[in-house]
């Protein structure tokens, strides 16, 4: 007669899994709850002015203290100037957006804002038959500014820091390049969409109520867009010739103030008197612009975020932050701020590239990846080691299976403390830079 088998006892769990789920889920609450506070600025300011503040203390000191406990320094040391370059080529790219948002804004003139009317959108006529049709709670769910732009980066800029704690795969520094940098391709692929073709807002009067503009064309819409902009045979005999031929004799002079090296961008940026005399001030005026500007750059954001945050994490919040993504979308749309196509082409240019730049980070063990190549590599020489009982060499072989998997450590315990310090600090005060210069989307 067989003995009934003893039963196993489940181990406990270790401190350092118990530690890290506690992390895994505080990330998530950490998440819902800065959206969250943020929120009641819309049912109660005065108790969002409190919570804030202790909010953003909290996740400051958690960050601060977990810093000197982290234990991949040494790769973060590595990836910091990828993420140095990341962040120069953004701004670039930044930069070359917001020249040319001022231009395709200005270039008509203000006139052309207040007489081309919004193009047909069938995506607004299903919002509008939806409120005809949907319970005025659901309406009313879906009108709602539940978030918007700054909270998207301060949920990857959230993400980011986790890799402190261990919710996400390190260097926390090598995902946030591979944000940047697919953030400056998208906005660089933005900037040559809407500078092809210039088209009308679905607000026609955002021009006039933010700009202080010329009302005439600039003379290269006077040459080459004016006299050929409704009249059918006009256009036809340009089709025709493939010439401008309109005699276009004389130009409203424009205002040219002195910018020095930087004049260049007078007939870019069009300046009237009472600008000032910075370019970079007349710059900062751009804002959003009041053209439509293909595709959506809050959209391209928020995509970008909901990808990171599904690839690097997981889980019950990355599938709440695609709904807010979509729930952005629609709004969006309803407020007029973009036509449908630019929503959409943002949502599928957003995805596309952030699977085309996972070279740059990924979620893949690449520790495991060398050990596997290695072991590919010795694989001939373990055999016969092992056919010839050569403990020695199969000793010597797996060591060097196992140090292929492990990064190298070649700095000293006093670099790496100076780099986590002002790395730390340096990215609390983009943390908020970010947050003021964003607050108004």
């Amino acid at each position: 007669m067989s003995r009934p088998k003893a039963e196993r006892r489940t181990p406990p769990p270790r401190p350092a899994a118990c530690r890290r789920s506690l992390a895994v889920g505080g990330l998530s609450l950490a998440a819902a709850a800065y959206v969250g506070v943020d929120y009641l600025s819309h049912l109660s300011p005065s108790l969002r002015g409190r919570l804030q503040p202790a909010l953003w203390a909290t996740l400051a000191l958690a960050t601060a203290a977990r810093a000197p406990f982290y234990r991949r320094w040494d790769a973060e040391i590595r990836a910091a100037p990828q993420f140095l370059a990341a962040l120069i080529f953004m701004l670039a790219t930044l930069l070359c957006e917001a020249i040319s948002v001022r231009f395709v804004s200005t270039v008509l003139g203000l006139q052309w804002h207040r007489s081309t009317a919004p193009l047909p959108d069938t995506g607004q006529w299903l919002l509008l038959a939806l409120n005809e049709r949907l319970p005025q709670t659901v309406i009313r769910l879906l009108r709602v500014r539940i978030i918007t732009l700054h909270h998207y980066l301060m949920l990857f800029i959230m993400l980011g820091f986790s890799a402190l704690f261990d919710c996400i795969k390190g260097p926390g520094l090598g995902i946030g390049t591979r944000y940047m940098f697919t953030m400056a391709v998208g906005r660089f692929l933005r900037t040559i969409t809407f500078l092809a073709t210039i088209l009308p807002s679905a607000r026609p009067w955002c021009a006039e109520a933010r700009y202080r503009i010329p009302d005439h064309p600039h003379a290269w819409a006077h040459k080459y867009y004016a006299p050929y902009a409704s009249d059918p045979r006009a256009i036809r005999r340009v089709i025709v010739s493939d010439m401008p031929y309109a005699a276009v004799k004389d130009y409203t002079v424009e205002y040219r103030p002195e910018w020095g090296q930087m004049s260049f961008l007078i007939d870019i940026l069009r300046p009237i008197a009472g600008d000032g005399s910075s370019w970079y001030h007349l710059l900062k005026k751009a804002s959003g612009g009041c053209n439509d500007l293909m595709y959506s750059g809050h959209m391209f954001v928020a995509v970008l975020t909901a990808m990171a945050w599904t690839e690097a994490y997981g889980g019950w919040i990355s599938v709440v932050i695609w709904f807010l993504v979509l729930h952005s979308a629609q709004r969006e749309i309803r407020e007029r701020h973009h036509y449908s196509v630019d929503c959409i082409v943002a949502i599928y240019v957003g995805i596309l590239l952030w699977r085309m730049t996972g070279f740059i980070w990924s979620t893949r063990d690449s520790d495991r990846a060398r050990r596997l190549a290695k072991l590919d590599e010795v694989q001939n020489k373990l055999f016969r080691a092992a056919k010839d009982s050569d403990m020695d060499e199969i000793k010597g072989l797996l060591k060097e299976v196992e140090l292929a998997g492990q990064a190298k450590k070649a700095f000293s315990q006093r670099v790496i403390l100076s780099f986590a310090a002002s790395m730390v600090i340096f990215i609390l005060l983009v943390v908020l830079l970010t947050f003021t210069l964003t607050r108004d989307g």
